[in-house]
């Protein structure tokens, strides 16, 4: 009887030892000599299901900061002031009220409207890029730069048909980033734009190319349109959209909306549009662009563009074009679209003779028209809406 007393007593204890050593290895194995308790070094598989933040195959975070750091101290704030006559008084436009209005100053006579947007330092001498709409009509125009600096800024020249302006900024040691060279370009690239909405500071955000070569959106005279879901606010117009490699391929323009914030479509002037603006008007002083005096329309459904107007005396006058007149080729290649057939013709040099060949009223016709320089009081050769600049609906 004794012994089987001690027999159960040993087991009994047994058991329980077994029971505290199950219990120890499952829940704590480091104090086993086993895995060492707290934060561990795991990779592969097991890394990328226990960090949600992506990584690359070789296990090194993905971070776009090298890219912004490239181009982000370019990019800069753009403060305006313009004069307009106070809204209170319609009278302070009269000019015979002028003598009487001599003892007033001109504080007292207009208000003062501020208005802000952002801009593209692109070279070491000072020139800057930004939209027409950011600057027009502004009496001043300051500068804050991404290191906090201020500086004035004067117009060197403004092309409201892409809605384009190139500033000068006079201060030492200017940051700059060129534009790029847009070719290699494909929707579905990643995109950030750089700009200061609503006043807030410099911001960085985030999307991809939704679609490129956007046109006949009813912005601008000339439209070939970066479209992107990257977020640009009112603010953001001037400002830089960069690839993952921080080349500047755009300046962001406009927006849809009808909030006046982002909803996912944006707009942005491409890079090489924007070089060649800055190149005319920094060595000529305006955009020189080709030009024929004519209006054109969509063909109603037919193939070719069909003429809507001449100007009497234009380059299309004078090569025998006329209202109701059909294009269908410019120098052998087919018309499409309106806005492809103007963008063409404007990148004809002055000068240059051109072949349109067509129909008029069924019979085939061939026209040479000599291309002429654009007048800059044009309201544009195709209908055209006032630019929409970021923030406001259509």
């Amino acid at each position: 009887m004794a012994f089987k007393r001690f027999t159960r007593f040993v087991t009994s204890y047994v058991l329980v030892g077994v029971i505290v050593a199950i219990t120890v290895v499952w829940l704590a194995p480091e104090l086993l000599g086993g895995r060492p308790a707290g934060p561990t070094a795991i990779s592969g598989e097991d890394a990328a299901r226990a960090d949600p933040r992506p990584s690359s195959a070789d296990g090194q975070r993905f971070s776009y900061a090298d890219a912004v750091e490239v181009a982000a101290p370019s990019v800069v704030n753009i403060y305006t002031a313009s004069r307009n006559p106070d809204p209170r008084n319609v009278f302070l436009d009269s000019p015979a009220l002028d003598e009487l209005l001599g003892g007033m100053t001109a504080q007292e006579q207009e208000r003062l409207d501020t208005s802000l947007g952002s801009g593209l330092l692109v070279n070491a001498a000072g020139q800057l890029l930004t939209n027409h709409h950011v600057i027009r009509g502004a009496a001043r125009i300051q500068v804050m730069l991404a290191d906090g600096r201020n500086a004035p800024a004067r117009v060197i020249g403004t092309d409201p048909e892409s809605d384009l302006a190139v500033l000068q900024v006079n201060a030492d040691n200017l940051p700059h980033v060129p534009l790029a060279d847009g070719r290699e370009t494909r929707v579905g690239d990643v995109v950030f734009a750089i700009g200061n909405p609503f006043g807030v500071g410099q911001t960085v955000t985030q999307g991809i190319i939704s679609a490129l070569g956007r046109s006949e959106v009813g912005l601008t005279t000339f439209e070939n349109f970066i479209q992107t879901d990257a977020a640009i606010n009112p603010g953001n117009s001037g400002g830089a959209l960069i690839n993952a490699r921080g080349e500047v391929i755009g300046i962001n323009t406009a927006i849809f909306s009808d909030s006046g914030s982002s909803t996912g479509i944006g707009f942005a002037i491409p890079a090489d549009l924007a070089q060649a603006v800055l190149t005319d008007i920094v060595e000529n002083g305006r955009v020189i662009r080709g030009w024929i005096g004519a209006q054109i329309l969509p063909n109603q459904g037919r193939s070719g563009l069909r003429i809507a107007a001449v100007l009497p005396g234009g380059p299309a006058d004078r090569a025998g074009l006329a209202s109701g007149d059909v294009i269908e080729t410019a120098n052998g290649e087919p018309v499409r679209t309106v806005q492809g057939l103007l963008s063409w013709i404007t990148e004809q040099a002055p000068g240059r003779e051109v072949i349109l060949n067509g129909r008029r009223d069924g019979e085939t016709r061939r026209w040479e028209v000599e291309i002429a320089e654009r007048p800059t009081d044009l309201n544009g050769d195709a209908p055209q809406r006032p630019p929409q600049p970021e923030g406001q609906s259509r």
